[in-house]
């Protein structure tokens, strides 16, 4: 579990073109901001 000023784990996840997004390309370009959603399409 991340906490408040964990440093941002180098993830690389595909966008809603199925392109290849990473973490570290996008640091220094200005803002990001990553939401999760741990229990997405779950009843919880």
């Amino acid at each position: 579990m991340l906490a408040e000023g964990d440093t941002l784990p180098k993830l690389t996840l595909l966008d809603d073109e199925g392109n290849r997004v990473s973490t570290h390309d996008l640091l220094g370009k200005g803002d990001l901001v990553l939401w999760f959603y741990p229990k997405d399409d779950t009843p919880g």
